[in-house]
Order: C-alpha cells, then sequence, then structure tokens
C-alpha cells in the first residue's frame, strides 16, 4: 500500500461521558450520538474538510486550512450546545475538540497516521466539554484571521510527543457547561480569592488543581474514569532458571510489562498485586477471566543462564481459551536486550487487541525505553523499592535505601532510581523509618525528586515524587500542580492513585478522595491493606463509624502504629471502650510519644483543622491523654 505525506489541518473530537449516557439510555444515546455525527458530517464538508472516521464516540477529519477547521469545530459546538439546553443536563451529549496543523502520512484507503494526528487527539484530551484547543501551529495560522479569542494554556508535554506542544483554548461564548463556572480551589484559597476574579485567574494560571484539588469531582473528571479499552492480566512469569535466587528476576520482568501497559490508556490493565495473587499456581485461564473480569491473559516464563535469556510469551482470550499468539525470545543476558524483550511483549499485546482502541504507536514503546538504565545492579534496587511499597517495613525501606543511594552513584542518569529514592526520603521523614543523624530527608527528597523530574519529564513517577515532596513541605500549589502532571501522564497508575487519594482525604478533600480510591481498588482488586486507610478516613470523617472500624480491621499492618490509631478512634466513637483501650496500648508500645506529637503527626499530613479536631476527640474518647493546643 503506498503512502504519500502531506500538511494538514486535523481535527479529532471525542464524546463526553458517553459510557455514562449509554448505560442511562442505549437507545435514546446511540440516536444522539447518530444526530451529532451528522452535525460533523455536514458542518467539515461545508468547510471542505473530509470526514475520516467515526469509530465509536470519535470523529476525525481533515481540512486544507486551519482556518477553515476551527470555523467548523465552533459552528458545531454552537449547534451542539443549542441542542442541549433543550435535554435535561444528565442527558446532554458534548464533545471537546482538538486542532492541529501538521504532517501527516496518508495511505491508499484514505486514513492518515503521524504526529499530526496524534497532537490533535491529545489537545482535544485538553479541551474542556463542549470547548476547543489548538496547537501553536494551528493557532498561528488563525490568529486575526476568526473574530475569536483564544487563551494560552501553557506549552503541554503531551503523551508520545517528545517536544512540548504550544496549546490555546477558544473561547466560546455561551457554554452551557456548568462546571466552567465552578470555583475549583481548595476552599482556603477561595477564601482569599472571590467569585468570577478566583475563576478568572485559575483559568489564567492553567487551572492547576482542576483535577486533584476537588472535593465534588464532576462525572466524567478523566481521572476517575477507568480504562475503556480491553482489559488485560499479566500472570507472574515463572521462573525457570533452577535457582529461587533468580525469582526476583521473573518477577522484575513481569512487573516492567505491568508498568509499561500501564501507559496506554486504551488498555485495563490489573495491578501486580492482584495477579501475583496465583504466583506458582496452575490457571484455567477461563476461570479467571471470570474472577477478575479481564478479557485477555498474558502469561510466560524466563529462563536466565550465563550470558543469556530466553522469555517466552503467549497471549490468551480468556472467553474462547484460544492464544492469539505465542512467542519465544533468546537474547544475549545484557540490560538492554532484557528491556528489548519486554518492549516487543508489549507491542504484541497491543497489535493483538482485537477492538479498535485507537492507535498506540511504537515511537511511545521507544520512549519509553530510552529512558532506562544499562545497569542491572541499578535496576535491581527499583526492584526493592517496588517491594517496599506494596508493604512498606522499616526493614524493606532500609534495604531500598542503601541500595537506591549506592544506585544513583553508580547510574546518575536514570530517573526512576532519584523518583524511588525521593519516595524513600519522604517515609523516612514522615513515618521516621531508619532516621539518620543527617537532617531535612524532605530536602532530600526534594533534591532528589527534581533530579529524576529533570533526567525525565515524561515520567509520571517522577511527577509523582516530586509531589509527593512538595505536599509534605507544606507547599500546596506546587503539590497541586505536580499531581496534576502526574495523573496527566499515567492517570491508571493504581499506586499513585491510592497515594494521592489518601494525601487528599486529609486536606479535606472527602469525595474526591474515596473515588481515587475506589478506581486504585478497581484497578487492583488484591492491593495492599493501606488503601483501607483512605477509607477508614472518609467514613469516620462522615461519622459513619461502623463502616470505618470495618476499614480499620482491613488494614492489615497491626505494627504500623497509625494502623492502631484507626481502630482505637473507631472503637471509641462506637462506645467500645474497652477495645479501644486495647488499640491504645498496642499503639503505645509503637509510639510511646505519641500523645504528645499528636498534633505535630496531623500537621506533617496537613490536616484541616476540623479533621484534626475529629480525630483527637476520638483518641480522647479512647483514653488517650492528649494536651491542648
Amino acid at each position: 500500500m503506498t503512502t504519500h505525506r502531506k500538511l494538514a489541518a486535523i481535527l479529532s473530537a471525542d464524546a463526553v461521558g458517553y459510557s455514562r449516557l449509554m448505560a442511562d439510555d442505549e437507545a435514546g444515546t446511540l440516536r444522539a450520538l447518530n444526530e451529532s455525527r451528522s452535525l460533523f458530517r455536514k458542518r467539515i464538508e461545508a468547510h471542505g474538510g473530509r470526514l475520516i472516521d467515526t469509530a465509536g464516540d470519535s470523529v476525525l477529519a481533515e481540512f486544507p486550512s486551519a482556518v477553515e477547521a476551527v470555523d467548523c469545530a465552533v459552528e458545531i459546538q454552537h449547534e451542539l450546545a443549542k441542542r442541549n439546553s433543550q435535554l435535561a443536563e444528565h442527558r446532554r451529549m458534548a464533545f471537546r475538540i482538538g486542532i492541529n496543523l501538521g504532517d501527516v502520512i496518508e495511505q491508499e484507503d484514505g486514513t492518515i497516521y503521524g504526529d499530526g494526528v496524534n497532537v490533535a487527539a491529545r489537545l482535544q484530551q485538553l479541551a474542556e466539554p463542549g470547548g476547543i484547543c489548538v496547537s501553536g501551529t494551528a493557532y498561528d495560522q488563525v490568529e486575526g484571521k476568526l473574530p475569536l479569542q483564544f487563551k494560552f494554556i501553557g506549552e503541554q508535554q503531551v503523551k508520545n510527543i517528545a517536544k512540548p506542544v504550544r496549546a490555546y483554548r477558544v473561547r466560546i461564548e455561551g457554554s452551557t457547561d456548568s462546571r466552567l463556572a465552578r470555583p475549583l480551589l481548595p476552599p482556603g484559597a477561595r477564601l482569599a480569592l472571590f467569585g468570577t476574579v478566583a475563576l478568572i485567574l485559575l483559568l489564567v494560571a492553567g487551572v492547576l488543581t482542576r483535577q486533584v484539588m476537588r472535593s465534588d469531582p464532576p462525572t466524567e473528571d478523566p481521572v476517575l474514569a477507568l480504562p475503556k479499552g480491553p482489559s488485560i492480566a499479566v500472570l507472574p512469569f515463572a521462573n525457570l532458571s533452577g535457582d529461587p535466587k533468580e525469582e526476583y528476576f521473573a518477577d522484575g520482568i513481569t512487573e516492567e510489562i505491568i508498568t509499561q501497559l500501564t501507559r496506554f490508556r486504551e488498555l485495563f490493565v490489573l495491578a501486580r498485586n492482584t495477579t501475583f495473587q496465583y504466583k506458582g499456581q496452575a490457571v484455567d485461564v477461563k476461570k479467571l477471566g471470570r474472577e477478575l473480569g479481564v478479557r485477555y491473559v498474558l502469561e510466560g516464563s524466563v529462563r536466565k543462564a550465563p550470558g543469556r535469556i530466553r522469555v517466552t510469551a503467549q497471549l490468551i482470550d480468556t472467553i474462547s481459551g484460544a492464544h492469539l499468539w505465542a512467542e519465544t525470545y533468546e537474547r544475549p543476558l545484557t540490560a538492554t536486550s532484557v528491556f528489548g524483550v519486554q518492549d516487543e511483549i508489549i507491542e504484541r499485546v497491543v497489535a493483538t487487541s482485537a477492538e479498535p482502541f485507537g492507535a498506540i504507536s511504537r515511537a511511545g514503546i521507544k520512549e519509553a525505553s530510552s529512558k532506562r538504565t544499562d545497569n542491572l545492579t541499578v535496576y535491581d534496587c527499583v526492584l526493592r523499592a517496588r517491594e517496599y511499597m506494596s508493604e512498606p517495613t522499616p526493614a524493606l525501606h532500609l534495604q531500598a535505601r542503601d541500595c537506591l543511594e549506592r544506585a544513583t552513584v553508580v547510574d546518575p542518569n536514570y530517573s526512576d532510581a532519584w523518583a524511588w529514592l525521593a519516595i524513600i526520603y519522604r517515609d523516612e521523614s514522615v513515618f521516621g523509618f531508619n532516621p539518620r543523624s543527617t537532617s531535612d530527608p524532605l530536602g532530600r527528597a526534594l533534591e532528589a525528586a527534581r533530579r529524576a523530574v529533570a533526567l525525565d519529564r515524561t515520567s509520571a513517577m517522577a511527577h509523582y515524587s516530586l509531589a509527593c515532596a512538595y505536599f509534605f513541605r507544606h507547599e500546596l500549589e506546587q503539590f497541586a500542580a505536580e499531581a496534576e502532571q502526574t495523573l496527566t501522564l499515567n492517570p491508571n497508575n493504581a499506586l499513585v492513585l491510592a497515594d494521592f487519594a489518601s494525601l487528599l482525604g486529609y486536606l479535606g478533600h472527602l469525595d474526591r478522595s474515596i473515588a481515587m480510591t475506589r478506581k486504585a481498588m478497581a484497578l487492583n482488586p488484591h492491593h495492599p491493606t493501606w488503601y483501607y486507610a483512605t477509607v477508614f478516613n472518609y467514613h469516620y470523617h462522615k461519622r459513619q463509624y461502623e463502616e470505618a472500624l470495618a476499614a480499620a480491621l482491613r488494614w492489615n499492618q497491626p505494627e504500623f502504629y497509625w494502623n492502631q490509631v484507626h481502630l482505637a478512634q473507631a472503637y471509641a466513637q462506637l462506645g467500645r471502650t474497652q477495645e479501644a483501650r486495647r488499640a491504645v496500648a498496642e499503639l503505645l508500645k509503637l509510639y510511646p510519644d505519641f500523645p504528645s506529637k499528636a498534633r505535630v503527626e496531623y500537621g506533617l499530613w496537613n490536616c484541616t483543622k476540623v479533621i484534626t479536631e475529629h480525630e483527637l476527640e476520638g483518641l480522647r474518647k479512647a483514653g488517650l491523654e492528649i494536651p491542648p493546643e
């Protein structure tokens, strides 16, 4: 099939809340979608454009002129807004539209590919519901030629595109999207910036806290939306090396495959705590598919020998039990070849996924692999850090810290090592794990996280570590910005979602916090039990004490002092005094100075005054003597 390159203005559009609308009224939603498609087709043709694809609830079109593309998009949004104004709010179908002027590759059948198309799709995701977002290249052609106003929202780092993209939102008068009129800053900031002034400043600043710092998130928040594409469970690869000490190596390959798959938003990838429950077991894939609710299973084995590595992998359809593909990879045993094998497996999985949930280019995979280390010893330290986060203990913390500090000396350009070291330093400060005489572990965490971001600005892990450092340094505006960037880069990392959820809960954003936690649990049904700490906080501060106690009992870390704090509070609020005092006794064994330092502990987590006093109320009822403020 022949292809040719050309310059074109690309329009990419996607319906907002399509899944919710279908669940509410399939027939009505399909009718509305077909009417919207008809509108798109007519307007596109009227402006000299060509409709290329209408897969699912999306629209892709090209124009010979950026001016025509933007003018067409504005007309479409005005017409859709007029239609929606006649409908109940829960039945309105709004579209986001992105427009880019760029180089594309056109095939004989008329389909188009390339960065020019990919940028338009990413800009669509940055648009408001009912809005339009255009690239800098498109803006340069349109400025002054249409009676429109534009708002520059900065240079955006978008997925799978190496350079930042200048982005502008088109001001559309009469937008019917009620969320645009909603104050978005946290309560403290709202006191300082009232009403319309606060909203305008937020829009100018790029709405730093839009995705993270809401107490009442909208239904269609992209951070809370579960992936729409095919679901995949990656089972632990079997270690066939004959040496139990090499078990970690097979586990590491499995985890790396899971991590890289989560970069692709089209895929619903179960987290490692869920799939590792099946390690060493003979699995009936059809039964497993029903248990986990997944369509595909990836399984395989690793055989490591001196100088060589062999990895086998196979993708199975859990409904039919059919093997969609199976491959054996044998390579020299070097870090580069190990990661190359992982990338090949990911490419096969994506290519074999039957339903067309969008093209995923090889460029994204190559970009991910280019940021990795060439030193296997360094990579081992990152694996240790991941193990620590699955079950945080002082012993695992010390092992990971020592290893990562050596790793960043051996390979100072490995972003992931610096990011994980920042998290380790954070926990040294916040939980008091393995404190050293050297001062300011949070300062070290901030320095390591900044180093991680500088080395790889497209790494969600790097921005996550920086967000955490800012949070515990009480720099909440910077936390919000970095958390936003983290979730933009990867909204489907269960660990990050759960961790951010806990932080937001202490800030008083309880509804947002529990929604993020539920998504994390959906992505990782066999998650670490510390996820229930956030569930406890939600119910406790909603004064639902029975539910709070149930969550505290499911948090299975009795040797961790916060677990005992929560048990004491819940028992006390329920009037179960004897059990509350037993929890207090365990707490004092673990942390004798907790009563005198309780306010300091809650201050570390940026707790609001209301939340702090409610927490202390439960502890006092449990019999803990806490000095007055």
